[in-house]
């Protein structure tokens, strides 16, 4: 498993305007909380955090957050971006321990779509309905992806989330809930349910 860090300082000041200064020092607030522990206010280093996002799996791996020559190991739980700009505005960070049940979005990687038949020999369109999940898993065995092989989805069909093959000791909350929601479909070629025109007058 490839390994992601942080290195963070606690901060002393809160607020908007130390929230501001911070910013412009290219530094970003956060928060760590969880683990039967007092949240901490910390402050990371902005570009650190984004070359961390860049990989998807970040959002779906322990993370070893280092905080004044100490290590703890969270998980994202929340990221505040800019609404216009490329800009992280605040995270949050959970922590975590070896074994504890965890609930995380991973995202959804779909293979065969070259080969999908529904596609290739029967002129539909495939659509990618969810493009993450949300998982329960212990916080030592998350999954990085969940594949969804669309290679065998004939036009007309759809993949639901109880079509999806889960690693051991990895659940989806929707399912016990029995939201069981689309994934992935083919929807037939355009003009395929139309009717054929009747022949009105015929003697």
């Amino acid at each position: 498993m490839t390994e992601f860090a942080l290195s963070a300082q606690l901060r002393e000041e809160s607020g908007r305007r130390a929230s501001r200064r911070m910013r412009r020092g290219e530094r970003l607030p956060a928060v760590v909380y969880g683990g039967g522990e007092p949240a901490q206010s910390i402050s990371l280093e902005h570009r650190e955090v984004a070359k961390l996002i860049e990989d998807e799996r970040a959002f779906s791996h322990i993370i070893s957050l280092k905080t004044d020559g100490a290590a703890q190991d969270v998980v994202i739980r929340d990221l505040q971006m800019h609404p216009y700009k490329p800009r992280i505005l605040h995270v949050d960070l959970q922590r975590v321990k070896a074994g504890q049940q965890i609930l995380v979005h991973v995202p959804l990687h779909f293979v065969g779509e070259a080969e999908c038949v529904g596609v290739r020999l029967g002129g539909g369109q495939l659509h990618h309905i969810l493009v993450e999940v949300e998982v329960s898993a212990p916080a030592d065995r998350l999954p990085e992806f969940i594949e969804v092989d669309v290679a065998k989805l004939d036009k007309g069909q759809t993949l639901h989330l109880s079509d999806l093959q889960l690693p051991a000791g990895v659940t989806m909350p929707a399912l016990a809930h029995g939201d069981d929601k689309a994934v992935v479909n083919v929807s037939a070629p355009r003009g395929a349910a139309e009717e054929a025109p009747t022949e009105e007058g015929a003697a």
